[in-house]
């Protein structure tokens, strides 16, 4: 009962997360999530660009040609029976929700309005429990100012929010001018959690082969930092929960999370490395250290270091950017600089 935690008006029994990666891909993998401690399970993404795609493909399949005989517009079946990439996205959800008895979280990802927003509804009629949606784009327009990719994001947040009867979280980019301010206006269209932050995954450049490549560089530690801080400044800031993803690979690690602010930490990349077996070392060992300083429950230690208790509030702010520079005070090479 230590590690029960609500999230998105969700009753977990667990802040262990496993966020959207291919290891939601299998039915088994969900189901041994389950049984490991995992609170809830964020399901693989489905894109922006799949369902564009799909929808497009198919559209120009049952219409091809149907303009040189009005009898060939019998040889087509309703759009409805196809079963497409999407389409299949949504069985697996189904049969996701229905393997397990914690709650399947869909993942949507775009950054556009657009038709494919209403597949949030299908994903609810699926059975997903929360939706989040994945708010992962790079805004390369020169003409394009800030607070208009701000727009056009909360502009899908509010298509989404008006879709659907379940919660939906936001996971966002550590790119914004006003992190704080655009996390504020997100919960006035409706999110009721926010996810930080998203990771870019950042190509890289052959220089033999002149190609520019796509390089999976899996999270470490120290990729806690970034999300730590923010949730520890948004916390009790906002109306809405709080879920950091990125750097959490011990039970340490997921407890700082806590201690900040999250409601949830979520986790993939050492799961990917080390297995799923992780969540239920990480979870064993968040409960041995409950019991050795005194905690009777999560609630009682979430937010207890976030900017509003701790005692040097500018710890979290610039002001201990010159603390940090003067901390140090020599390379190991002997170097001053």
């Amino acid at each position: 009962m230590k590690l029960n935690t609500n999230y998105l008006g969700l009753n977990l029994r667990s802040p262990i997360v496993p966020s959207a990666s291919p290891l939601s891909e299998s039915i088994d993998s969900i189901r041994y999530m389950a049984e490991c401690g995992a609170g809830a399970v964020v399901l693989y993404s489905l894109f922006e660009e799949q369902i564009e795609h799909d929808s497009l493909e198919l559209n120009h399949y049952l219409t091809v040609g149907t303009d040189s005989f009005s009898e060939s517009l019998n040889f087509f079946p309703d759009m409805g029976s196809f079963k497409t990439g999407p389409e299949q996205y949504l069985d697996h959800l189904h049969e996701a929700s229905k393997a397990v008895d914690i709650p399947i979280i869909a993942s949507l990802n775009g950054a556009s309005p657009g038709g494919w927003t209403a597949y949030a509804s299908k994903m609810e009629a699926a059975g997903a429990a929360a939706i989040e949606l994945n708010l992962y784009a790079i805004p390369t327009d020169l003409s394009i100012s800030a607070a208009k990719v701000e727009k056009q994001y909360l502009a899908v947040v509010e298509l989404v929010r008006s879709s659907v009867k379940i919660p939906v979280s936001v996971k966002i980019s550590p790119y914004l001018t006003a992190t704080a301010h655009f996390c504020q206006e997100l919960c006035r269209v409706g999110a009721s959690g926010i996810v930080l932050f998203n990771r870019f995954y950042q190509p890289d450049i052959e220089i033999d082969t002149l190609e520019v490549r796509p390089r999976l560089h899996l999270s470490n530690s120290d990729a806690l930092r970034l999300p730590l801080r923010w949730i520890a400044l948004l916390y009790g800031r906002i109306p809405a929960d709080l879920a950091l993803t990125s750097g959490v690979h011990t039970y340490q690690d997921a407890i700082k999370g806590i201690m900040a602010g999250a409601s949830v930490v979520m986790m993939a990349s050492e799961l990917l490395v080390n297995g799923i077996v992780r969540v239920k070392d990480i979870k064993d060992s968040m409960n041995e250290w409950l019991d050795r300083n005194g905690y009777t429950s999560i609630e009682q230690m979430q937010g207890s270091m976030s900017q509003i208790h701790v005692a040097d509030p500018s710890a979290f702010e610039r002001a201990n950017y010159m603390k940090v520079l003067k901390s140090w005070r020599e390379d190991p090479a002997g170097v001053d600089w």
